[in-house]
């Protein structure tokens, strides 16, 4: 299934529903064949083609963050399936979707190499029917071609720490002292490599020329003007302007010009009888109802399949209970994990639904004293919302969402927002709950190397403006983050799915602070209404799960990049990790909570280095 990305009342490509969440939200850049556009703000999605997720978790944590005026969570827009040759290209099917606008709005001619604006009028769009990928703009009076040129989007933009985007600033780049010079200017390549250092931008009028090498660096950062505030996805400036003295140029392409910010819940059973678990998976349709007459309206449309064993009358009143009982958990909503660590540390008592069943087993022979538990999750649902996102430093330098400061958080639209973009995924997952015994004595035992730990931690937080003292998640976190990373690689080799398609969820908290939490959920989840296909689970039987967790460890005493990564500590620099590396412990971004921070292998096995620190003696 896909969504459609509209531009001027025309299809100019498609994305997946959990793309615009993840990779092209609302104030990314999407690459398409012949241009780049912006996804823009909310107030321009058509929602009526949208559908509803329900997820009151979910709910409750994004109205924290934003506000209760969100109501809904809401899936990205998409046009009904049609067979294609019943489908008038110029019906209203091919403007469903996604809004978009071109961006950045300099071009350049690939011909006559003009550099200008999309405002000055040189360029022309151009759409073909029933052929989406050849949108383009094109150069119409190319003096250097004799139909017209295609015209391609300048690969440079600036942005700030404050997720301000906007156009390079060319006229002023280029003349430098000498402003005023309205140009026209043209862009050449002038060497074979592409770098920035054989890109010249030139004005015809006063033949000023530059480097673009020259606005990159920290040593030319002076060079470049404030920042304007400008936020394009919203058609405005930030009201607040902006405190940035200088912009920082960045590519087009570039893997820091967008990080999502999104608040992810599993859907874990909070009810204790079956018609209680069945209106809570169905609550997004039942909280609609005023009186039993709706109840049973519904039922007669085919919405409460799942009902068939119990009366309206019943029903009726399982949805007043729930109703009567909204907000008497003892979580606050900024605190995503409690609820699933219950369910998944007492799986006896949990209620099976259509999208959850656990599974206990044995821990493998060698591995009884470290872990309390080992559940199989056969069945997970995944709830994400997109609240928001930042550009140059990514949101999961954080622990939470709760946590990124606002300023540094881009709003999706220009009035308060009363929903949010949404999607839900479904598949499995291995759950090792630790003993907490054997943890808590090698917590003791590790107190100075946790304090190298801190050290660090303090530093990094002092660089970014942030209160030193606040968010260490302690050592037990890094035990348990590193030894998710070791599993997941391994796992990837036999189970089926790419490392990138598996992801973690730590639970960890000290007893000090409150109730003591040391798991660790390995799962992965696909768009799919029948969620993945089984092959993480059946590696958690103790028989194969004994033989991975052997190799995974057996991988964490050797890097290819050994003796350097071993030696490597988190107090060397401010990247927040110690014995680890992209040859050892690191995972793509979708599979690492933390960025690949607060990781050491050392805690885990001896390494060249030290084995004094070893959890897994």
């Amino acid at each position: 299934m896909t969504t459609a990305i509209t531009m001027r009342k025309s299809e100019v490509g498609e994305l997946r529903p959990s793309q615009v969440l993840h990779t092209f939200g609302i104030g990314s850049i999407v690459d398409l064949p012949n241009l780049s556009v912006l996804v823009m703000s909310m107030e321009d999605w058509p929602i009526a083609h949208s559908n509803e997720v329900g997820e009151e978790r979910l709910l409750a944590s994004v109205q924290d963050i934003l506000g209760p005026q969100v109501t809904r969570l809401l899936t990205a827009p998409r046009a009904e399936e049609t067979i294609g040759a019943l489908t008038n290209w110029f019906d209203d099917f091919h403007t469903i979707g996604v809004p978009v606008a071109p961006f950045p709005r300099w071009m350049v001619c690939t011909a006559c190499r003009l550099l200008a604006p999309l405002s000055s009028g040189l360029f022309e769009p151009k759409t073909v029917p029933y052929r989406p990928d050849k949108a383009s703009y094109v150069h119409s009076i190319c003096p250097k071609s004799k139909r017209p040129a295609p015209v391609v989007p300048a690969r440079f933009l600036v942005a700030c720490e404050k997720s301000h985007l906007d156009d390079f600033p060319w006229l002023e780049f280029v003349h430098g002292d000498k402003q005023g010079c309205p140009g026209p200017l043209r862009l050449y390549e002038v060497g074979p490599s592409g770098e920035a250092a054989d890109v010249q931008v030139a004005c015809d009028v006063c033949g000023s020329r530059r480097r673009m090498a020259e606005a990159f660096g920290r040593e030319n950062q002076t060079k470049m003007p404030p920042c304007r505030g400008r936020r394009p996805h919203l058609r405005d400036f930030d009201p607040g302007g902006c405190e940035e003295e200088h912009v920082t140029p960045i590519l087009q392409g570039a893997s820091n010009s967008w990080f999502p910010v999104m608040v992810s819940v599993l859907s874990v059973p909070q009810a204790t009888d079956k018609l209680s678990q069945l209106v809570d998976d169905n609550w997004a349709i039942l909280e609609k109802a005023t009186s039993k007459d709706i109840i049973t309206a519904f039922r007669q449309i085919g919405q409460l399949k799942e009902f068939s064993k119990y009366s309206d009358s019943e029903v009726w009143e399982a949805v007043e209970r729930k109703r009567q009982g909204t907000g008497e958990s003892d979580v606050a909503p900024s605190d995503l994990k409690t609820p699933e660590w219950r369910v998944f540390s007492n799986p006896e008592a949990a209620q099976e639904s259509r999208d959850f069943r656990l599974r206990i087993v044995e821990p493998p022979d060698d591995y009884t004293q470290f872990f309390e538990k080992i559940v199989l999750a056969e069945k997970l649902r995944e709830v994400r919302a997109l609240i928001g996102f930042t550009r140059l430093s990514s949101a999961r330098d954080f622990d939470t969402p709760f946590e990124l400061p606002e300023e540094q958080r881009a709003p999706l639209s220009r009035q308060q927002p009363t929903w949010v973009p949404s999607s839900e995924t479904r598949g499995e997952g291995i759950f090792f709950q630790f003993a907490e015994p054997v943890l808590k004595e090698w917590t003791d035992r590790t107190r100075t190397f946790a304090d190298e730990f801190v050290a660090a931690h303090r530093r990094w937080r002092e660089s970014r403006g942030l209160d030193p003292a606040g968010g260490f998640p302690g050592m037990r976190y890094i035990l348990l983050h590193s030894f998710a990373h070791a599993v997941i690689r391994q796992l990837a080799v036999e189970c089926g799915y790419n490392t990138a398609s598996i992801a973690e969820r730590i639970y960890s908290r000290s007893p000090l602070e409150d109730e003591p939490m040391a798991g660790v959920l390995i799962y992965t989840s696909a768009p799919d209404s029948e969620g993945t296909l089984g092959g993480l689970c059946a590696l958690g039987h103790p028989a194969r799960l004994g033989r991975h967790l052997d190799q995974a460890l057996e991988n964490m005493r050797l890097c290819a990049s050994d003796p350097l990564c071993a030696e490597h500590q988190a107090s060397q620099d401010a990247k927040l990790h110690g014995a680890a590396c992209h040859a050892c412990a690191f995972l793509p971004e979708t599979s690492c909570e933390r960025g690949n921070k607060y990781l050491d292998r050392a805690v885990l096995v001896g390494t060249v280095e030290r084995s004094e620190l070893a959890f897994f003696e």
